[in-house]
């Protein structure tokens, strides 16, 4: 009996690949840091029974219409909006998601760019390396504290809540504006649940960790910016596209808040010569929130078995739709 066909659209370690391979043959592109092509994907997909995708690969109508055998679409990521979730359904397409295994991981380099931002990591590490360090001054490189700030935390999903415990260590004050409120996070936490711009007036620190959807699309634009305090640090861990970049950029420049902590952009990768990426105060990271090699291997391992579960007429782990 022929197996059935999965295609992986980035280089994965082999020994995440074991148990799918039992069941399925699997084709991967070659490249780790090089997305597969838009014909290439396009051609795999008419065949395949499974797709194991990026965010960076467009999973739209034109190649769900095109995929006749197509089962399933494990995504390696929690955000799935690089998919056509409503073509996926009218084609009896299971799309899966990795949630869970990469919260903790997410929650960790989202606290790491609130220290790194407000305590002037990035741009003191250079200034030794570049030789600049001649003598010590009492504000030399002096930044901003975090213990005992405030933090106002937007998407309160498991992302958020773990954020938030991060921030109970540092005895920060905890606010956050989510779709529903959390109550259990308002006990567990002493989480004060406020409105958008409230949240904004108040926090020292906001950080971004809401889904893109059309009421999150572009959410912090000029006015969000204005509503923040001068001294306040913008975080975003979630989607680029939460963010009006050019108002940020205005916010920056004109001194409307303090500094930026980034690790996903509206346009990714970020050009080089993108104006956020020639100030000081921004710390931008190339979208590795879930970076670990403990993480990615087990959102690999978590995709796979979703392949597998689907080819074998099983519910998934972790379906979207």
């Amino acid at each position: 009996m022929q197996k059935p066909y999965v295609y992986v659209t980035r280089k994965l370690p082999e020994e995440t690949l074991k148990a799918l391979r039992e069941i399925a043959e699997v084709s991967m592109w070659p490249h780790e840091e090089k997305a597969v092509p838009r014909e290439v994907l396009l051609k795999e997909a008419q065949k395949a029974e499974g797709l194991l995708t990026m965010l960076s690969d467009k999973v739209d109508g034109e190649l769900l219409d095109n995929a006749p055998s197509l089962k399933v679409v494990a995504n390696l990521a929690v955000g799935y909006d690089n998919i056509d979730i409503n073509k996926a359904k009218e084609n009896n397409i299971t799309v899966c998601n990795t949630p869970d295994v990469l919260t903790d991981s997410t929650a960790d380099l989202a606290f790491a760019l609130i220290l790194a931002t407000a305590r002037r990591i990035v741009e003191s590490a250079n200034y030794v390396k570049e030789g600049k360090w001649n003598s010590w001054g009492p504000l030399l490189l002096a930044g901003a504290d975090v213990h005992h700030k405030t933090i106002g935390i937007v998407g309160m999903g498991r992302i958020g809540e773990a954020v938030a415990r991060r921030a109970k260590g540092f005895d920060m004050n905890i606010l956050y504006h989510n779709r529903n409120r959390k109550p259990e996070a308002e006990r567990n936490l002493n989480a004060q649940y406020k409105d958008f711009y409230d949240l904004l007036k108040e926090s020292d620190f906001v950080v971004c960790l809401a889904p893109l959807t059309p009421e999150t699309k572009g959410m912090f634009n000029r006015e969000a910016f204005q509503a923040m305090k001068k001294n306040a640090i913008f975080i975003n861990a979630g989607r680029g596209a939460s963010v009006d970049e050019e108002a940020l950029v205005d916010a920056l420049q004109n001194n409307i808040i303090a500094g930026a902590g980034l690790d996903v952009f509206v346009q990714e990768p970020i050009a080089s010569d993108h104006p956020l990426l020639n100030m000081n105060q921004v710390v931008a990271l190339p979208h590795i929130g879930s970076a670990s090699v403990e993480t990615r291997m087990k959102m690999a391992e978590l995709a796979c078995r979703n392949i597998a579960s689907i080819l074998d007429g099983k519910a998934a782990e972790t379906p979207v739709n």
